[in-house]
């Protein structure tokens, strides 16, 4: 039988050394008040010291919930593995786990987040780590970066090449996890937990088993306690058994600057009038033709950035329920949320575990993957991953490189230039001033997917700009579509400085895209 106790109370039990494992997504399914909790207590004692920490997902945001910042203090982390990593915009000040990793104070890795996942399922069932081929010729591979974020980092592999079957896999070996701290909505006396107010399961379920199986601590964190027997067994999504310790917290924030939203926890269906359509302007173009990739009754994946705008270009065309959207939390259908509440969805019609998710994703299952892009090479090789300058403006890799390892169709949406001004009419949309720089480069910084890979496994890989609709081929990338309003020679081929050339039979991309009314979708 789970035991009550104060969060203090829960993190002394936490040894040096330990290995912990966190579930979360940014503040969505956030245990802050226990993460917090042990922060505080290596303040006042000194420990635990040398923690292994372990997020598939990020732990925290920068809007108000620490999450892993709480753990990013010197003595108490010693190496962390995160799927991604909190984000938001250079006016915020730098997270402090960013710090430790820039600074070379922690041994910091960057893992794609189905790979995560799979090495929790791998330790719990006692195989010999993870063989996967997710990541291959990316920065997840060893011929790279092998998932190190820092020098620290690289001196410790944590992945390595392997000859099996004939083949080449990355190996990734077993890292057992000490302690699990998860989030719920409601524990019983017996520590059997239910999630009627959070936006997604995500993998708590997979991180308590992996802990137990190797007799760890398993610490839940929920809103409140109900007497035994109340909850209704086929609500219980982590039985508790598995449940060591119950903490309290009735303040935790549904996710990202949303204390509470019962549509994000699928309670109630909001009016598809009740959510905002994207703002006319270039970034809404861009998302237009992207969905023009759509066709009625697929399935689709959609991630962070210009992509998230897709299914509001549906919603305005007055087909919210064309497409079902499965995004890497769990969600799957509904409306896809905007912004840095990114990860829910109001009006899901249902919810996956994070990790039978993934494994739709890396089996490639789906039809299509709307994601965006930073920087694209001559290659076609994608950089979402990794900004030198500001690290922290991205938060990693997250479950980019899973989605994309087996895609059969990927659509990456961006800008041409970084910070062009640009003149948007119904009859063109033009350049007024270049940008800073192209964000078509000789070599992305990070290779976050591979555009050789891709070619080699026959994948139908697009991208979307505002100049322009690119493809990727064997020669390079090819624009096959031109913008009204833009010259080629001068906006697409000089501003990448040669890196893209213009298709013999590249068309012209239609008015209707500019068009401040409603657009008619081919779905």
């Amino acid at each position: 039988m789970a035991r009550i106790v104060s969060a203090a109370e829960a993190v002394a039990q936490i040894g040096d050394g330990a290995v912990v494992t966190v579930s979360s997504s940014s503040a969505l399914g956030c245990p802050d008040a226990v993460l917090a909790a042990l922060g505080e207590r290596f303040r006042a004692e000194g420990h635990p010291r040398g923690l292994t920490t372990l997020h598939p997902i990020a732990a925290g945001d920068m809007y108000g919930v620490k999450g892993m910042d709480h753990l990013a203090q010197d003595g108490l982390l010693v190496r962390v593995l995160a799927g991604s990593y909190p984000s938001g915009p250079s006016s915020l000040p730098m997270p402090e786990i960013w710090r430790m990793a820039v600074e070379n104070r922690v041994k910091a890795y960057n893992v794609p987040s189905g790979i995560m996942f799979d090495m929790h399922r791998d330790v719990a069932a006692r195989r010999p780590g993870v063989l996967t081929q997710v990541g291959l010729d990316t920065f997840v591979d060893p011929v790279r970066q092998g998932c190190a974020m820092n020098e620290a980092a690289a001196a410790e592999p944590i992945v390595h090449r392997q000859d099996f079957g004939g083949q080449t896999w990355l190996h990734f070996p077993n890292i057992v996890p000490d302690v699990c701290i998860l989030r719920a909505t409601t524990a019983d006396e017996n520590g059997n937990l239910t999630y009627e107010h959070e936006g997604a399961y995500l993998g708590g379920l997979d991180q308590a088993i992996a802990t137990r199986n190797h007799r760890g601590l398993v610490i839940a964190q929920v809103k409140r306690v109900t007497a035994a027997g109340s909850l209704r067994p086929h609500d219980v999504h982590v039985p508790g058994h598995l449940v060591d310790l119950v903490v309290v917290a009735p303040d935790q924030w549904q996710t990202t600057e949303t204390p509470y939203d019962p549509a994000i926890s699928g309670e109630i269906m909001r009016p598809w009038s009740s959510f905002a359509l994207a703002e006319h302007g270039v970034e809404k173009v861009i998302a237009r033709r992207a969905a023009m990739e759509l066709r009625r009754g697929q399935t689709a994946n959609l991630g962070f950035g210009i992509s998230a705008l897709v299914p509001r270009v549906l919603l305005e065309a007055g087909e919210p329920q064309a497409v079902t959207w499965a995004i890497e939390q769990g969600a799957v259908g509904g409306m896809p949320l905007t912004g840095f509440a990114f990860g829910c969805a109001s009006n899901a019609f249902g919810f996956v575990p994070s990790p039978n998710q993934f494994t739709y994703f890396q089996g490639g299952g789906f039809d299509m993957s709307f994601l965006s892009f930073l920087e694209v090479d001559r290659q076609g090789n994608v950089n979402v991953s990794k900004l030198g300058k500001k690290p922290y403006l991205t938060a990693g890799c997250g479950g980019f490189v899973d989605i994309t390892a087996n895609a059969r169709k990927l659509v990456f949406s961006g800008f041409f230039e970084a910070a062009a001004e640009l003149d948007l009419s119904p009859s063109g949309l033009r350049v007024t001033k270049p940008g800073r720089f192209t964000k078509m480069v000789d070599e992305v910084e990070h290779v976050t997917f591979s555009g050789r890979r891709a070619l080699e496994l026959g994948q139908d890989v697009l991208y979307v700009t505002e100049r322009c609709v690119m493809r990727l081929t064997p020669e390079g990338l090819a624009a096959v579509e031109i913008m009204p309003g833009m010259e080629p020679e001068r906006d697409i081929v000089t501003a990448s400085q040669g890196r893209v050339r213009i298709a013999p039979d590249a068309r012209t991309m239609p008015l209707s895209l500019l068009a401040e009314g409603p657009m008619e979708l081919a779905l």
